[in-house]
């Protein structure tokens, strides 16, 4: 669009009430927060300034006393920071007047000349003003004409609403200011003024019957309109494909992006402190060895690695171009159907949403996409989709929903988890605890308090409804802050950021409504359901803190500790208050309880084994990583005390449960940190020998590697944006 901002700059707009602003400050509010809009939404729009009541004259129509005290500031061009800081800081108020309606031919003289050559899907006038400049309705009707002709649109800002008078004028305009009034003072308006909104009221309801009038606009509601930052726009990308299903069947479609993450897509980069520029600054990396030298490695001498169990696995970028999933092309393939009730909400995963369409212009694509969508709706099924964007990419599993509107038709495609993506979590139930089971008032305070916070307001007749949070128009706050710091920082770089605005923190408060219906009924449920205030424990103090303090000093009656037992401290023997194997440090418990007085290995060891069955239960990495340390411990101990038919009948045990309940993960863990069998070349108690140790784990590992391989999932690049 091409966009003028016109502003009235003569004696009159500079006048204010006691502890008032002036006009011409209120509208050059507008004007900066509209600009800052423009800049942080990256628009393509251009914005020229037209200032009227300069002391000076310049503009193409001014010839004689003709369009005099008129002034083109600025061209038509992207809006930017130089734009921002003429407004606060160069325009300022002048001495003389001139004609708003001279000043609004000179802008459509302006937009005429400058858009010659260039395409604008809108062309618009925005005009700031008080009407108090003498006005000639001479060419009134010349006006109106040809901004009809041209289709440029016009917009009136004013210190007050149009029904300010005696009560005259359209009653649409008095309706649509009684909805805009605000608690500004109501000064009376001058002959000029009065004079100045019937011409306003003629020309805006001339312009357009029904909704002239509704593009009158006072200072202090677009204040508040304009208070969001305007999100960045953008452009619809097509992505053209086949949907494919078996191999008879090909329909064409195309695909655009409905719901996705938005990112800040400025990027923040490293400037020299005092020039602030980004070529002073020069980033190098070099790369060390981990030696008392640091000797200097070349680039070229280093390879990345991954780490697989406690080994680094070279791996060079040949490897991992090698290793990628390779496809032919980009792909929207239909694997099969499924009952639309057996997809759960809880599966939508991936940063994107896609709406697919028939290929436009094609009336077969049209036909056949129309019918499948159809025939999904009817039967209540969904298509389970092979999504590939391009051969670049990773393939995809996904879901494809029929949606049918009044003015369109297309498939909701949203992806799906592979067996990695999902997490697996048990607990307990809750109605099997009698102390959880809920009485029915509770029950039905409960009820009442989520009835009173429902956020669809509905009247008395059933017939009404009202969305009262509507997170489809609620601005990221993130970006609305970052936003508000950056304007302020581009002008005051010295200064302390600002309070956060007011508009920012409401916006995710609860609705006033239902905040002031949900009180009663939060009250109920606090004296259902009492707090009661649990007094602080008294903190033991246990043998560690105790010897703690000297550790660092020199003790003498600090007993000695064997170079033998490693990270096995003294202080821990001394915890009395150790009584059993423990969850959160069993490994540890188990070591202190061992080498206890009148100990029995049997019963500590199994109460290990207990802990380690828990862990394994869970069937997660976490928890197998603690049962590995669990084993770890359980076999050194094993082996100082000669207890080693002990361990090995554990470990055979395990061996079989790893087949019983699909512990094939941990298995693994196991094969990488070659935990066997204790043999008899470690300990005396043992029969077994090392072949028979590396053969325990031997038939395992081969079992394993004939596990087909699985391809790696992830979230589709839009390629179209990183260009």
């Amino acid at each position: 669009a091409a966009i003028v901002l016109c502003l009235d700059v003569g004696f009159t707009m500079s006048n204010s009430a006691s502890g008032e602003e002036s006009s011409l400050e209120q509208a050059k509010k507008v004007m900066t927060k509209f600009v800052q809009r423009q800049v942080f939404a990256e628009s393509k729009d251009e914005v020229a300034v037209v200032l009227f009541g300069t002391d000076g004259t310049r503009n193409d129509l001014a010839s004689g006393d003709q369009y005099q005290n008129i002034t083109v500031h600025r061209s038509l061009m992207l809006p930017d920071f130089d734009l921002l800081e003429d407004i606060q800081e160069v325009i300022k108020p002048d001495s003389e007047q001139a004609d708003f309606l001279d000043a609004i031919i000179v802008c459509m003289d302006l937009l005429q000349k400058e858009t010659i050559g260039k395409r604008y899907e809108k062309r618009h006038i925005e005009l700031f003003t008080d009407l108090s400049s003498p006005v000639s309705e001479d060419q009134l009707e010349i006006i109106i004409a040809n901004l009809k002709k041209t289709g440029i649109s016009l917009q009136f800002f004013l210190p007050f609403p149009v029904d300010v008078d005696d009560g005259g004028g359209d009653t649409n305009a008095s309706v649509h200011s009684q909805m805009h009034r605000h608690s500004f003072p109501r000064k009376g308006l001058t002959e000029q003024q009065k004079e100045g909104i019937d011409v306003v009221r003629k020309l805006m309801h001339t312009l357009d019957e029904e909704a002239g009038l509704e593009e009158i606009y006072t200072f202090r509601e677009s204040l508040e309109r304009l208070s969001m930052f305007k999100k960045i726009e953008r452009r619809p990308m097509a992505w053209p494909c086949q949907l494919t299903i078996g191999s008879n069947l090909s329909i064409r479609i195309v695909a655009y992006r409905s719901v996705t993450e938005e990112k800040v897509k400025k990027i923040w980069t490293v400037v020299d402190a005092k020039t602030l520029r980004k070529d002073d600054v020069q980033k190098e990396t070099v790369y060390c060895l981990n030696d008392d030298d640091e000797t200097e490695v070349q680039r070229d001498d280093t390879i990345q690695g991954f780490r697989y169990g406690s080994d680094i696995v070279p791996f060079s970028k040949e490897d991992e171009e090698q290793m990628k999933y390779k496809t032919e092309a980009k792909c929207f393939s239909v694997l099969g159907f499924s009952r639309s009730s057996q997809i759960q909400r809880h599966y939508y995963m991936g940063n994107q949403v896609l709406k697919v369409f028939a290929a436009k212009d094609d009336e077969n694509a049209a036909v056949a996409f129309s019918a499948l969508v159809h025939a999904l709706d009817e039967l209540k099924v969904v298509a389970i989709v092979r999504y590939v964007y391009d051969r670049r990419c990773n393939p995809q599993i996904g879901v494809a929903f029929p949606y049918i509107k009044d003015a369109y038709e297309c498939l909701i495609y949203v992806q799906l988890p592979y067996m990695e993506d999902l997490r697996q979590y048990i607990f307990s139930s809750l109605k099997n605890n009698k102390k959880c089971i809920p009485t029915a008032d509770q029950l039905s305070a409960v009820d009442s308090l989520i009835d009173s916070m429902n956020l669809i307001y509905e009247d008395d007749d059933g017939e009404t409804f009202e969305d009262l949070f509507k997170p489809s128009k609620i601005s990221n706050p993130h970006f609305q802050r970052l936003y508000q710091c950056l304007q302020h920082k581009a002008f005051h770089p010295n200064e302390p950021l600002p309070p956060v605005e007011q508009h920012i923190l409401e916006m995710l408060e609860v609705p006033r409504v239902v905040k002031e219906r949900c009180q009663a009924p939060l009250e109920k449920v606090k004296a259902l359901f009492p707090l009661k205030e649990v007094g602080k424990k008294k903190e033991e103090k246990t043998a560690q803190d105790i010897f703690k303090d000297n550790e660092d000093g020199p003790n003498p009656k600090k007993p000695k500790i064997d170079d033998e037992e490693g990270s096995f401290s003294i202080i821990k023997l001394a915890e009395g208050n150790v009584t059993s194997v423990g969850s959160v440090n069993p490994a540890e418990d188990f070591r202190i309880l061992v080498r206890q007085k009148n100990a029995d290995f049997k019963d500590v060891s199994q109460q290990l084994i207990n802990r380690i069955d828990q862990f394994l239960e869970n069937k997660d990495s976490q928890y197998y990583m603690k049962g590995i340390g669990c084993i770890s411990v359980f076999r050194e101990e094993a082996i100082k005390l000669s207890k080693v038919q002990c361990f090995n009948d554990f470990l055979q045990a395990l061996k079989s449960k790893v087949v019983d309940k699909a512990l094939a993960d941990f298995w693994e863990i196991m094969i990488q940190d070659r935990i066997s069998l204790i043999t008899k070349d470690e300990a005396e108690g043992s029969l077994v020998t090392s072949e028979e140790a590396e053969k325990f784990l031997a038939s395992k590992e081969k079992k394993n590697e004939t596990l087909p391989p699985t391809d790696e999932g992830g979230d589709v690049d839009d390629l179209v944006s990183t260009i």
